[in-house]
């Protein structure tokens, strides 16, 4: 049985956001939870814990143990848990507290537009202006625009840079030249690299570390189990150094790593050990999951057509043929399917839209059906 094979019953009685944000008649298909089977090695260590009354606070290294396991099995990278990990309580409160520790008030931070929403927001909460330079139309890095804004010649000289890998919305896999050449670039013009890699393990060997890159040993990278595995609601990050910044991590104040939950640490951890085939299972479904998707898009709304991503669970879609003024406000409100509105991804993205396809193929074809009605 597929791991998305869970009914729309079962699914509206969830209580979290994708399932009470909006009215109950809209199909969700918008912020990243998936409508999947918990693991089982997962809900068994869970339903342990709970039974034993384990619900204190977290003490032992597990979960840097099993990141440090499962990278050196998936990518041949064996950080050490010990010297370049810490805990964080999710991947963008973690990202806030490196741009904290490595910059100052004013200091100029690139991204790359269109881009996750909290990169902006930490930006703006901690006086960092915004250098952007945009993904290219294909998708890709810019990496001559790169250049240009790490040597301050699109503006102010930035300090630090926030990375997407694999990228949210778009979905791209940056390739190892295109993440060498953003090392090289970063040491040459002392920018920071703070690199979010939570869609990793969804994409497997074709994804690099980029602290274990040539000329990264200043950056950073922060990740987390909870996108690949599902477990948002059990909040636990990692904070991981390159060589010459662990003193960057020891250095961080208290409550970055006191606010990590003990469910979530023993959670994210059995997952990265124990729910290695079923991670397997779910990618193969994923990529099924984004075929059948371009296909009912061609079948349902021809004037639009999409090319699966590599990576993600994600699938940015231009809508700009169907000549409306936002795609995302006419399918929620006339076809009562919501998803991701482009603006809060770049504020001239007015004819995207970013969809979910972490669901069961069926609530796919719904979604389109619904695209169509409201056409």
């Amino acid at each position: 049985m597929a791991l998305f094979d869970v009914s729309l019953d079962d699914l509206r009685r969830r209580t979290s956001i994708k399932w009470r944000r909006f009215e109950p008649d809209v199909l969700p298909m918008f912020v990243a939870e998936m409508d999947v089977k918990l693991a089982a090695p997962v809900a068994a260590r869970l339903q342990r814990a709970i039974a034993d009354g384990d619900t204190g606070y977290p003490e032992l290294p597990v979960y840097q143990e099993a990141f440090a396991s499962f990278a050196e099995w998936m990518w041949g990278w064996a950080p050490d848990p010990a010297a370049d990990m810490c805990l964080a309580g999710d991947v963008m409160s973690g990202m806030r507290e490196l741009l904290l520790a490595t910059t100052e008030p004013g200091d100029a931070v690139v991204i790359n537009p269109a881009i996750y929403p909290p990169f902006r927001l930490i930006c703006d909460s901690t006086a960092r202006p915004l250098l952007q330079v945009p993904m290219r139309d294909d998708g890709r890095l810019d990496l001559e625009g790169l250049e240009e804004a790490f040597s301050g010649a699109r503006g102010p000289k930035p300090t630090a840079y926030l990375l997407c890998s694999p990228h949210n919305p778009h979905g791209t896999i940056h390739t190892r030249d295109e993440l060498a050449a953003v090392a090289r670039m970063a040491a040459t013009h002392r920018v920071t690299v703070i690199s979010d890699e939570i869609h990793a393990p969804l994409v497997g060997s074709a994804h690099v570390p980029f602290v274990t890159l040539p000329g990264a040993q200043r950056s950073f990278v922060v990740t987390s189990a909870s996108k690949s595995w599902n477990l948002a609601g059990l909040k636990a990050g990692l904070l991981i150094a390159g060589s010459e910044v662990r003193e960057t991590l020891r250095a961080l104040p208290g409550h970055v790593h006191e606010s990590v939950s003990h469910l979530g640490v023993m959670s994210h951890a059995v997952a990265l050990n124990d729910a290695r085939d079923w991670l397997q299972e779910l990618t193969l479904e994923i990529q099924q999951n984004k075929v059948h998707f371009a296909a009912e898009l061609a079948r349902q709304v021809p004037a639009l057509s999409y090319t699966p991503s590599e990576g993600t669970y994600l699938a940015w879609l231009d809508c700009s043929p169907l000549g409306l003024e936002s795609p995302a406000r006419r399918f929620h409100e006339v076809g009562r399917v919501r998803m991701g509105f482009g603006t809060d991804y770049d504020p001239s993205a007015t004819q995207h839209v970013r969809v979910n396809l972490g669901t069961s193929r069926e609530l796919i074809t719904e979604g389109v059906r619904r695209m169509a009605v409201s056409l």
